[in-house]
């Protein structure tokens, strides 16, 4: 019951963080910047992260039916898994959005225009749908055996490979050749970005902008390590002991605590965003008057 709750807590905050980041994003001029339109992408991926596992989840944690069909496990492995796919793609495009806004800051609106940015945010999308197609349906051809359960709390792709009776290997080979792809590759690209962006911080006499470009960054990068370092050690290697023992709990990490804390750390940290909340407050006020 305690985990039926705080997974519930964790869901309201998830939805409600995310929705106030689109809604501000939307509403407030202010914000209307290449930036916060990546970080309105990630809440509606967050969002439908989030709702394509936690409510069958609940029903799950709060009653005593702890199974799901066939079909269901089906569909919500092909959601999350491109849903998660496509995080992996956006941390990677906001990362470069930071390198440039700090490396190359003459050259950001013209780099950065909003046809490239909707192009990027294509890309982003279709990087998801491309990653479900290719894993989804050869670990839904697995043979599964019927005595055999799901030890996870999501039906996802390393849970059904152990899940399965049959040869796994050409499918341990498959995750770890799109993990490759999916993590390992934008996560290596992301940390050479942000050693271009340590460098030219370090690099600024004003203590001051220092501060500043810090503050820009660091909120994405505490991001990222939440992110990468949970699925990485999941879906690298799938039936390693590590992964089988520890898998579940850190699937709960990042399909619950990482999505609730990101609109926390993009808000309580980022000026602009209370900027516009006060704004948004103060127009309702004002306007009551």
């Amino acid at each position: 019951m305690t985990l039926f709750v705080t997974v519930s807590v964790s869901y309201m905050i998830t939805l409600v963080g995310n929705t106030t980041i689109i809604l501000l994003s939307h509403l407030d001029p202010h914000l209307h910047t290449p930036m916060y339109f990546f970080l309105t992408n990630l809440s509606i991926l967050d969002l439908c992260f989030t709702t394509s596992c936690i409510p069958q989840m609940l029903v799950h944690l709060g009653g005593p039916d702890k199974t799901i069909s066939y079909l269901g496990c089906a569909v919500q492995l092909y959601i999350f898994l491109g849903l998660g796919a496509a995080e992996c793609v956006l941390l990677l495009v906001m990362a470069f959005d930071r390198y440039v806004a700090v490396c190359r800051p003459l050259h950001y609106t013209v780099i950065m225009q909003p046809h490239v940015c909707h192009k990027l945010a294509f890309l982003v999308w279709s990087s998801g749908i491309f990653g479900t197609l290719v894993q989804s349906p050869t670990t839904m051809k697995l043979p599964f055996c019927h005595h055999h359960r799901v030890d996870d709390f999501v039906c996802e792709v390393p849970a059904l490979i152990r899940l399965a009776c049959g040869d796994t290997h050409s499918n341990e080979l498959q995750i770890s050749v799109i993990g490759s792809v999916f993590l390992m590759v934008p996560l290596l690209l992301i940390l050479i970005s942000y050693g271009h962006i340590a460098r030219t911080v370090l690099a600024i006499q004003s203590l001051e902008g220092r501060r500043k470009a810090f503050q820009t960054c660091s909120s994405h990068l505490v991001v990222v390590f939440l992110f990468y370092c949970t699925v990485t050690a999941v879906y690298i290697q799938p039936r390693s002991h590590f992964s089988q023992k520890g898998g579940k709990f850190l699937t709960l990490f990042y399909t619950v605590v990482t999505p609730t804390l990101n609109p926390l750390i993009y808000t309580l940290r980022n000026k602009d965003m209370k900027g516009a909340l006060k704004r948004l407050f103060g127009k309702d006020r004002t306007s009551n008057v």
